[in-house]
């Protein structure tokens, strides 16, 4: 059982933390730059933050918070993944142990091999974009590990008896390392239990489940990947962009605005990215935008080349900012967009019925557009 090996050496943090304060209570150029649906709040996400109170409404199995008392976290990244790690523990070893039973007793699998590993893509965040075989096995999990960027609306449809348990990963906060996300994946299918793990858009495109499908395999555990619509498809139908077009755009490349390592200038692939027939996609790049543009430009990419930048894409949240390439990180501050936001560049982004439009009118579209 590899994750009740790693336990006790995380159990340290629980003795650590017993003395701090008790934070867990019982071509044309656009005319108007920005929309939002009109039933939009900037500051109500769609999406499970660190620290939200549905969060914590989820997974109040293993805090058993008083949730009528509820009040922020604070301090530093570090010592609140700790704190809430230490927290987790001993509910998720009798977990395990209620799952081993259940197994030993006959009533786990059926053969007393492993259970099966899920990896789901959700989509963008409309829940209607699931597709049918992820609302299936999500609602019959018995334990569903879901990142940040998986939607309040999607984990509804979550089965009553199942547990859920959150392993996000914000800019500064990762609640779970991508190792101990395998060791979690590992141990409960070894107990025999149906695990599901729920990830944002699809699993295969800037998920890493690639890496949890190749640990999971060498350990002999069965995985089964259910792809989900990328944001990149998603967010460009909702807004009328076709990716690639005949005549306009010949290709689609999808680029992360992260590197492995971090740092504020990873995009080291613009050189061969600035192709004025191809669409560029780029994910988790809002940081680093302002470098890619300018590098972009720089290799030849026109700078009047149409952009758009999608915050909460799907969502009834979604907001949009559309700007030729030189001036979208500008309008992007401008408008204090937050993660996460998609950017698409190309001429494809002109042929969106947004683009052109005066104010009123990309108002009215983006509110006869929004989810009921």
């Amino acid at each position: 059982m590899a994750l009740v090996s790693r336990l006790p050496s995380l159990s340290s943090s629980i003795s650590h933390f017993s003395e701090r304060p008790n934070f867990f209570p019982n071509s044309v150029k656009p005319i108007c730059s920005v929309q939002c649906n009109s039933n939009s709040q900037k500051n109500s996400s769609p999406f499970t933050e660190k620290h939200s109170i549905e969060r914590y409404q989820r997974d109040n199995w293993l805090y058993q918070l008083d949730q009528s008392c509820f009040c922020p976290v604070p301090g530093d990244s570090s010592s609140i993944r700790d704190y809430d790690i230490a927290l987790q523990l001993p509910e998720l070893k009798k977990l395990l142990q209620v799952l081993k039973e259940k197994r030993e007793n006959g009533g786990g699998s059926g053969n007393g091999g492993p259970g099966n590993v899920y990896l789901v893509g959700t989509g963008p965040g409309d829940p209607e974009l699931l597709t049918l075989k992820a609302l299936r096995v999500i609602q019959s999990a018995d334990l569903l590990l879901y990142d940040r960027l998986v939607s309040n609306d999607v984990l509804n449809y979550v089965s009553p008896d199942a547990r859920l348990l959150y392993v996000g990963k914000t800019a500064g906060f990762h609640s779970r390392t991508q190792e101990e996300i395998h060791e979690l994946l590992l141990s409960f299918a070894e107990a025999g239990a149906t695990v599901v793990r729920l990830k944002g858009g699809d699993p295969l495109v800037f998920g890493r489940g690639g890496e949890e499908m190749d640990f999971l395999q060498r350990q002999g555990i069965p995985v089964e990947i259910i792809p989900g619509i990328t944001s990149a498809s998603g967010i460009a139908a909702e807004l009328g962009i076709p990716l690639t077009h005949r005549g306009v755009a010949n290709s689609v490349r999808f680029l992360t605005g992260h590197s492995r390592n971090g740092g504020t200038d990873p995009l080291f692939v613009a050189e061969n990215a600035a192709d004025p027939d191809s669409t560029l996609v780029v994910y988790m790049g809002l940081s680093t935008l302002p470098a890619l543009a300018t590098k972009l430009m720089h290799h030849g990419l026109p700078h009047e080349t149409p952009a758009v930048a999608v915050e909460r894409g799907t969502t009834p949240q979604q907001r949009m900012v559309f700007a030729e390439l030189k001036d979208l990180a500008d309008k992007i501050s401008l408008h204090q967009l937050v993660s996460p936001t998609l950017i698409m560049i190309g001429k494809v982004v002109a042929l969106s019925p947004l683009w052109g439009a005066s104010a009123e009118e990309n108002l009215a579209l983006a509110e006869s557009s929004s989810p009921l």
